[in-house]
């Protein structure tokens, strides 16, 4: 049945032993077989931790994994099943379809009652489920007639249905650490599953290799086997530096345009240019251009940020960020980039206020609150039969015919004309904007410096 097989011999306990064979790739071969063989993710490991409570009590319970590539996620559904003595059933996210879910269900409930075996079901790239697959898969998990691992790249809250999110053990993943890299690669070099002491790895060969790797481990032990692989075809047992780097040419950007990765690095890119951190902002930039992303999106986003987190401190960053995106749409890639590295850097190192934002907030605040009272008379249209006689617009004064054009009378409705959301900051430009949106506000509203002190609330 397409999408869906069974791993393991029927009796073997559910592991991932039959793909463990001599040509079999290095990464699959190193599978940790235990929790305590696992690197990397202490949290999940530790003494008390509910990974660990699972698979030693043998709970059924049904786990979400979450985390970038080569952190565990298969190895950790494979653990539950063997040292459970489970079934080990994999659906394949990409392949399967509803009926695939249910069939595969329907089995597990079947060996359940039959033998009071129990089955791990393990669904990888559970995102790429659609809602009603992933609706499938509800019954098995509320009967506990499988246990459920679903792993995921993606932000399970934005890609994992809440229901099947409520009834799941949500357990993060995280990257190894450079250490937990030299540690896979070492148990590599020694294991007899692995490479068994044939090859040794000079040490500015395996620090290419682990800074290629980016903490992922099954990355790292691919490149581990091209690398040895390449030292045995010129007769050698020594991978150096030279070997690694011909072996590997360089690593892929790790950065999914569809995942959670994507998220992450816009995130980091945005926090960088509000910080002011031009060279932080400029490594995130590369790697998004590096990683294929739509330039117009990146465009979009500086012309988000132009307005939330500069504002009036810095009139003309709007204006940089629009003749960015406009030079995006004209010219494309790969000479935007430097239009993208232009806009990025002078939007870093601009000024910064969100007085915008929160002047903008405030309002909706006030008017999804209920306070919207009747437009002020004095303001309604008048250019209609009839609006005399309902005293429209009687009492407007017009602008341009008061001193310095600005005219003292009440504009906001009744239940927010003391409202003052716009609060400008001390910062670039919004400096001068303050001093004189204060002298104007008075001056609207009659009020102690305005126009009552004559020319010293004279606005500039």
């Amino acid at each position: 049945m397409d999408g869906l097989f069974e791993v393991g011999p029927p009796t073997g306990g559910g592991s991932l032993a039959a793909n463990t064979h001599a040509s079999a790739p290095l990464a699959v071969r190193m599978r940790p077989r235990t929790l305590d063989e696992l690197v990397g993710q202490e949290q999940l490991r530790a003494p008390g931790a509910p990974l660990r409570q699972l698979i030693e009590n043998d709970q059924s319970m049904s786990l979400l994994l979450w985390g970038p590539p080569g952190t565990g996620k298969t190895t950790i559904a494979s653990i539950v099943s063997q040292q459970t003595d489970r079934r080990f059933v994999e659906v394949s996210a990409v392949s399967a379809g509803v009926k695939e879910v249910r069939a595969a269900i329907d089995a597990a409930r079947a060996q359940l009652v039959a033998t009071g075996r129990e089955t791990v079901l393990f669904v990888d790239e559970v995102h790429r489920f659609s809602k009603a697959q992933q609706d499938a898969l509800l019954p098995g998990v509320e009967n506990r007639w499988v246990t459920l691992v679903a792993a995921t790249t993606e932000n399970p809250f934005f890609s994992v249905i809440s229901p099947l999110l409520s009834r799941s053990l949500l357990l993060r993943l995280e990257s190894l650490t450079d250490d937990g890299v030299r540690a896979v690669m070492a148990q590599a070099l020694v294991d007899e599953r692995g490479l068994g002491g044939r090859f040794t790895v000079d040490e500015d060969a395996l620090e290419h290799l682990v800074r290629l790797a980016g903490g992922d481990a099954r990355r790292s032990l691919t490149y581990l086997e091209a690398a040895t692989g390449a030292a045995s075809s010129r007769g050698s047992d020594v991978v150096d530096l030279a070997t690694a780097e011909t072996a590997v040419d360089q690593a892929a950007v790790r950065y999914d345009r569809q995942g959670d990765q994507h998220y992450d690095v816009t995130s980091a890119f945005i926090k960088s240019v509000r910080g002011s951190d031009a060279d932080a902002a400029l490594h995130y930039l590369a790697r998004m251009m590096e990683a294929g992303e739509d330039p117009r999106f990146i465009a979009r986003r500086l012309l988000i940020l132009a307005s939330e987190d500069i504002g009036l401190a810095d009139p003309g960053a709007l204006q940089t960020a629009v003749a960015a995106a406009q030079t995006v749409a004209l010219i494309g890639m790969p000479e935007a980039q430097l239009t993208l590295a232009h806009a990025t850097i002078a939007l870093a190192v601009a000024p910064k206020s969100n007085a915008v934002t929160t002047a903008v907030g405030a309002a909706v605040a006030d008017v999804r609150a209920g306070k919207i009272g009747p437009v002020p008379a004095h303001l309604r249209d008048a250019h209609y039969g009839g609006a005399k006689k309902l005293a429209h617009g009687k009492g407007y004064k017009y602008s341009h015919d008061e001193p310095y054009g600005i005219a003292e009378q009440q504009y906001a409705p009744d239940v927010v004309a003391d409202a003052e959301y716009y609060q400008p900051t001390a910062l670039g430009a919004e400096a001068a904007i303050k001093e004189r949106w204060e002298r104007v506000r008075r001056m609207i509203r009659g009020t102690a410096g305005g126009r009552a002190r004559g020319g010293a609330g004279r606005p500039r």
